[in-house]
């Protein structure tokens, strides 16, 4: 067992995993995170909770509480991080570059040699930006490191709204960015328009992936779609499946009634198994009958 606790950066977004490291953090607390360029000022968002099944070496370990003179210095990297955006966006029109800055980050070692903006921004395609890093380290006294993204990355570091109504999952609590095929959207019979199944990338959905092994699990059982099967009411066709109540949808051949039914009860050997329960005996279990002799 490991004690975890949840913390940010920023307001509303992506959560980091910190051990507190034996301290009594609260919701709302202000605590010192290690990172590449130093100590950090993070807000604890979830408090601690005991975790199985996590190593050692696997989370950082909390410094300790941020002080008066940590939240002054964080604070002032704020204004200094707004200050950078400001002077890249003024020095691009300038230059005249497709280039849109996404994110800024500052880092500040209290050194007036080692000071640092690392500025992040898409753009359709190469950039020539090496007059612009010149001018920007003149304007700004400091190195300036300037980093391409993509779309996904993009998103991830502005943050927004899903069409769940929830933060992006790339911006809060997603640690790697897997790829997304389009079958997946297609083995989960969702329209192929781009607006339904894009998130606010532009890229297909990462939540796609989330439920897509529930799927494919479910096709592989249950009858096909146009696959006939015998139920308690006679024969069917198969027309829809219904994977989130495990049901699928068939129209009776001899009334041309559409009902949604069991994905068990759509199999001759369930239903023969079930009147043979009513009657007090147990049958020997036989392969469900479908037109291509598949199980069902």
């Amino acid at each position: 067992m490991r004690a975890v606790m949840a913390v940010t950066f920023t307001p509303h977004g992506r959560l980091s995993y910190v051990d507190p490291g034996g301290l009594e953090v609260r919701v709302g607390d202000h605590v010192l995170v290690p990172t590449e360029a130093g100590p950090e000022v993070a807000q604890c968002v979830w408090a601690a909770e005991e975790v199985d099944g996590l190593d050692e070496a696997d989370l950082p370990v909390c410094v300790g509480l941020a002080g008066p003179d940590d939240l002054a210095r964080d604070e002032a990297n704020r204004k200094r991080r707004a200050e950078v955006r400001v002077v890249a966006n003024r020095l691009i029109r300038r230059h005249r570059l497709p280039m849109k800055v996404v994110a800024v980050d500052w880092i500040d070692r209290s050194d007036d040699f080692d000071r640092e903006a690392v500025v992040y921004f898409t753009a359709p395609g190469r950039v020539d930006f090496r007059a612009l890093v010149g001018d920007l380290a003149r304007t700004l006294s400091s190195r300036i490191d300037l980093r391409q993204v993509g779309a996904r990355d993009s998103a991830r570091l502005i943050g927004g709204v899903g069409h769940c109504g929830r933060d992006l999952c790339c911006s809060s609590f997603l640690t790697e960015l897997e790829p997304i095929s389009l079958r997946s959207a297609r083995e989960q019979n969702l329209p192929p328009n781009p607006l339904a199944i894009s998130g606010a990338c532009g890229k297909l959905m990462c939540c796609l992936k989330y439920e897509h092994p529930l799927y494919v699990e479910f096709s592989r059982q249950a009858p096909a779609v146009g696959q006939r099967v015998l139920t308690e009411a006679g024969e069917a066709t198969v027309i829809a499946h219904t994977v989130p109540t495990d049901e699928v949808v068939l129209r009776m051949s001899a009334t041309g009634e559409v009902a949604p039914c069991s994905r068990a009860d759509s199999c001759e050997a369930r239903a023969a198994f079930e009147a043979a329960e009513a009657q007090g005996r147990r049958p020997r279990r036989r392969r469900a009958r479908t037109q291509d002799s598949n199980d069902g």
